[in-house]
């Protein structure tokens, strides 16, 4: 996999791969498995309240001198905590997500940060752009967690993006092997943002109850839910069938967020309540079979593209 282009040369990284900044997931154990790996790794702030998010800050970049950065989820309402832990630690690479990029990104740049912002549309991709984002990433609505609710699919949304935006493009949203990354590449992708593939690792810390049910999920053990008030892809539970049977009888916003109410996401996914948790993942879940280390994984995505470029060629 010989990648050299704007975002390698900018984030200052081997291959166009980023691990994705999941909640309860991206850790700095993972994080900084996936820069020492040659990627860049992401830690999850949206799980973490300040002082947990300085802690594993501190600890990444004891554990790599590589580059890595720090997902955060706009719509926290200690936003301004968490961007001033950011910023005290001097992290260079910031993502965003689930809210407006703009709002704050004038802090970062007067650091000196590189921006980039996930979006679902072109709209939301045009915005990023203006308001002074360094790359989107195209999040599709393959992808676990929360997702557009006009559930474009990364096929049809990143080719699209490239034609309209002059900053990279990060591809994200089934990706889960070294062929899935050549695809995005060919749609126009600078880069790849992984999040499914990832919480399938033995550095992820997910509860392993959560990982095996990755492990154990095909094709069609994903659905989308909570559409009225931030739709999610979750493995499908005894949670997700009472919110989407309440869906179907026209619950109002009220009762959704009453019944997402405690926790869901930390039940699920950290400490591995499958029935009454929600385990947020992408429809990738049919292609991984294993749990593997950081380093194993990065040695399949190289092969896997390798492979796939030279088939392609031998046509």
């Amino acid at each position: 996999m010989k990648v050299k282009n704007r975002l390698t040369e900018t984030l200052g990284i081997k291959y166009p791969i980023i691990q994705a900044g999941m909640v309860w997931v991206s850790g700095w154990k993972l994080a900084s498995a996936v820069s020492n790996s040659g990627g860049l790794g992401l830690l999850g702030a949206g799980s973490m309240k300040p002082e947990l998010l300085d802690e594993h800050i501190k600890k990444c970049k004891a554990a790599t001198e590589k580059p890595f950065g720090v997902n955060l989820p706009m719509l926290r309402k200690d936003v301004d905590d968490l961007i001033k832990v950011i910023l005290d630690n001097n992290i260079q690479t910031v993502f965003t997500s689930a809210g407006h990029p703009g709002r704050y990104i004038e802090k970062f740049k007067d650091q000196g940060c590189f921006v980039a912002h996930v979006v679902s549309n072109v709209k939301q991709a045009l915005k990023s752009q203006e308001v002074g984002c360094d790359a989107v990433v195209g999040e599709g609505v393959e992808a676990g967690g929360h997702n557009g609710s006009d559930e474009i699919t990364t096929m049809v949304l990143i080719p699209q993006l490239v034609n309209k935006l002059s900053i990279p493009v990060i591809a994200a949203g089934g990706i889960a092997s070294g062929n899935g990354i050549l695809a995005a590449m060919a749609l126009g992708a600078e880069g790849v943002q992984i999040g499914t593939r990832f919480a399938a690792t033995i550095e992820s810390s997910a509860h392993a109850a959560y990982k095996n049910r990755i492990v154990e999920s095909g094709d069609t053990d994903t659905t989308l839910i909570l559409k009225k008030i931030g739709m999610a892809r979750i493995i499908k539970n005894s949670f997700g069938d009472r919110v989407l049977a309440a869906e179907k009888a026209g619950a109002d916003e009220a009762r959704l967020k009453t019944l997402l109410d405690m926790k869901r996401e930390m039940k699920g996914i950290f400490e591995g309540d499958f029935e009454e948790g929600m385990m947020e993942v992408g429809q990738c879940v049919g292609l991984i079979e294993s749990i593997v280390s950081v380093h194993d994984l990065f040695q399949s995505f190289i092969s896997e593209y390798d492979h796939a470029i030279n088939e392609i060629c031998k046509g």
